[in-house]
C-alpha cells in the first residue's frame, strides 16, 4: 500500500481559486506555466470559459425549508458526496514532485471523483493502487486517448479494468494538438524525468512517404483519427462503462446517445485544441435540450466558484469537473493543496445553494437562473 504523500501547508492569504492561481505562478517556472494555463491560438476560447459563467446570473429564492440540505449527487449508479470531479491533467509532476499521487489523495480524502490522464506522470496502476480501497472515495475515471495501434488501445483498457478503474473516458476532441501559442513561445518541453509513463514502449507507426501535394497533418498524422466506428468497436471491447469527453455539438450529442454511450463531458478541452469554440457553460443547455435527459451530462472549461457548480447543474449537469485550480493547489501545497481547493468550491456550493433556498440538488431546475426579457417588439430567433 502507498503511504499518502507528505503534507504541506497551504500558504496564508489563500481563500480563493483565483489565489491559488495567483500563488501557483510564483511557483511554476515559465514552462510549466505555459504548459499548465496556456490556450489554443489566441486564447479567446479559454477566457470565454471564464467570462460565461460569470455572465449568468441566480435568482434566488427566500424563506425555503434549508435544514438537512446536501450536495449527494447520482451518476453512473452512484451516490457522490457532491457533484465535483478532477479532470484528467497530464505530466502533473511538472507541478509537484508527488504528481497524480498527490492528487488522488486528495480526491480521496474530500470524496471527489478523479479522472486519471492516459499522459499521467505516475502509472495508472499505482494510482489505482493508493486509494482504491479508501472508504468514502469517489468514483475512479481513466482517461482514454485512442491509439494508432488497437492493440496499444486494449492494452491501455485491460490495465485499467484490472487496477479497478470504473469507467473509461475517452476524449475523442482532440485528434491533433491546437496551436499552443504561448507554448512554443516559452519554448514548452517537458522537464528531464517526467513522461507519460502510461504509453512507455507504444512507439507511433512510421509515417508514410507522402506525395507532392499531400497534407504532412491529413495524410501523415491523421490518416488514423478516430472515428463514431472506434467508439463502437471500444464498446464491444470492455465492461467499463463508456464516456465521451469534448462533445460540443448537438448533433454529435444525439449521435453518441443513439450508440448507448454511459455520459457525456461536454469540454472543449479548456480552450487547448480549436480556438473560438462557443463557451462550454453556452453549449451546455443546447446538448441537455437536445438529449432530454437520455444521458448523464458533466461539464467543465472555466468552473471557479461554488456558483458556476450551481449555475453547471441548473443548466442540465449531472456533474462537473476542474482541471487547472487543482494543479494549482498541487503547485502550492501538494495534496493539501488539492484538497484545499476541492473544500473551497464545495463550501462555496453550499452557500450558494443555502442564499438560492436550495436544499438539494435534484432536482435543481432552470429557473434559478435569471434570463432578463428581451427589449420589446424584438424578434426572437430560436433554433
Amino acid at each position: 500500500m502507498n503511504a499518502p504523500p507528505a503534507l504541506a501547508s497551504v500558504p496564508p492569504g489563500i481563500v480563493s481559486l483565483a489565489d491559488h492561481e495567483a500563488q501557483a505562478r510564483r511557483q511554476l517556472d515559465d514552462k510549466a506555466w505555459a504548459y499548465f494555463s496556456g490556450g489554443a491560438a489566441d486564447e479567446l476560447t479559454l477566457a470565454a470559459n471564464r467570462q460565461a459563467w460569470d455572465e449568468i446570473r441566480l435568482l434566488p429564492r427566500v424563506l425555503q425549508p434549508l435544514s438537512g440540505g446536501h450536495t449527494r449527487v447520482q451518476l453512473l449508479g452512484r451516490t457522490l458526496a457532491h457533484p465535483i470531479l478532477l479532470a484528467p491533467v497530464a505530466f502533473q509532476r511538472m507541478a509537484h514532485p508527488d504528481g497524480e499521487l498527490a492528487t488522488a489523495h486528495a480526491a480521496a480524502a474530500l470524496g471527489a471523483g478523479l479522472v486519471l490522464s492516459t499522459q499521467s506522470s505516475v502509472s495508472l496502476e499505482r494510482v489505482a493502487q493508493a486509494v482504491r480501497d479508501e472508504p468514502g472515495r469517489g468514483p475512479l475515471w481513466f482517461q482514454l486517448y485512442l491509439q494508432e495501434d488497437r492493440g496499444c488501445t486494449l492494452d491501455l483498457v485491460r490495465r485499467a479494468e484490472a487496477a479497478g478503474y470504473e469507467a473509461l473516458v475517452l476524449t475523442v476532441d482532440a485528434p491533433v494538438h491546437g496551436a499552443r501559442d504561448r507554448e512554443r513561445r516559452a519554448g514548452f518541453t517537458l522537464p528531464a524525468g517526467v513522461r507519460a509513463v502510461n504509453l512507455e514502449g507504444q512507439l507511433p507507426d512510421p509515417l508514410p512517404q507522402l506525395r507532392s501535394g499531400q497534407s504532412a497533418l491529413f495524410d501523415g498524422l491523421l490518416r488514423r483519427a478516430p472515428t463514431w466506428d472506434d467508439v463502437s468497436w471500444l464498446q464491444t471491447q470492455t465492461r467499463l462503462p463508456l464516456l465521451l469527453k469534448g462533445v460540443l455539438h448537438p448533433e454529435d450529442a444525439r449521435q453518441a446517445a443513439r450508440l448507448d454511450v454511459a455520459g457525456l463531458l461536454v469540454s472543449n478541452h479548456g480552450g487547448r485544441t480549436l480556438d473560438t469554440t462557443p463557451a462550454t457553460a453556452a453549449v451546455l443547455p443546447r446538448i441537455a435540450d437536445a438529449l432530454g435527459g437520455a444521458l448523464p451530462l458533466l461539464v467543465d472549461g472555466g468552473i471557479r466558484r461554488g456558483t458556476d457548480v450551481l449555475k453547471a447543474l441548473a443548466l442540465g449537469a449531472s456533474a462537473v469537473l476542474v482541471g487547472r485550480p487543482y494543479v494549482y493547489g498541487l503547485a502550492n501545497a501538494g495534496a493539501m493543496g488539492v484538497a484545499h481547493v476541492l473544500r473551497l468550491l464545495r463550501d462555496e456550493l453550499e452557500i450558494a445553494m443555502a442564499l438560492c433556498g436550495q436544499r438539494e440538488l435534484n432536482p435543481i431546475r432552470r429557473d434559478l437562473l435569471w434570463e432578463p426579457l428581451p427589449p420589446k417588439n424584438s424578434t426572437q430567433i430560436h433554433d
